[in-house]
């Protein structure tokens, strides 16, 4: 039998915010604050590229350096998203690198605090390569990964994730043989 006491009455709940979610939406800033090292501008609970256009920007109001989170990123040392990319053969090394650059330009052109941190290379000595890409964001790695699987064929894609309360995402792509 089921208590009807709580019929018809709205029960609150209130989930706890993830361990970084404060850190990266923090609640709106008053002013303008420019990253001391990009030169990306946060204003009105986001960050831009730049504040051209907006015409609600008056000459009173408050402005201040600090450094944006994807440069807090790399300064620590810290990713989100990282893209093995194994077994590469050699005529498609070029190919595979273009692809993750002009991915990473067209992510960062569209929001910037998604950005490809650092492209490694890894030879392997039997005419394969392999290529580590780390990222900003987990979502960049995993949409990468798939943009490399769209565009080459025999290619594996699988992914593992850190233990909470972590967000990395470790995506491994291989070429088959």
């Amino acid at each position: 039998m089921r208590n009807n006491k709580a019929a018809g009455q709205k029960i609150k709940t209130k989930l706890p915010l993830e361990r970084t979610e404060k850190s990266e939406f923090p609640k709106g800033l008053k002013g303008v604050t420019f990253c001391n090292n990009c030169g990306v501008a946060y204003y009105k609970k986001s960050w831009h590229h730049s504040l051209h256009g907006y015409k609600s920007l008056s000459e009173d109001v408050e402005i201040k350096f600090s450094l944006c989170p994807a440069c807090k990123m790399i300064k620590n040392n810290q990713f989100e998203g990282e893209v093995r990319v194994k077994n590469i053969p050699e005529d498609e090394v070029q190919g595979v690198i273009k692809l993750i650059e002009g991915y990473g330009r067209r992510a960062y052109d569209d929001d910037p605090l998604d950005r490809v941190i650092s492209i490694k290379r890894m030879p392997r000595g039997t005419g394969r390569e392999d290529v580590i890409v780390t990222t900003t964001e987990n979502q960049l790695a995993r949409k990468m990964a798939k943009k490399i699987k769209d565009a080459f064929n025999k290619v594996k894609v699988t992914y593992s994730f850190s233990k909470a309360p972590s967000d990395v995402i470790y995506v491994n792509v291989e070429f088959l043989i």
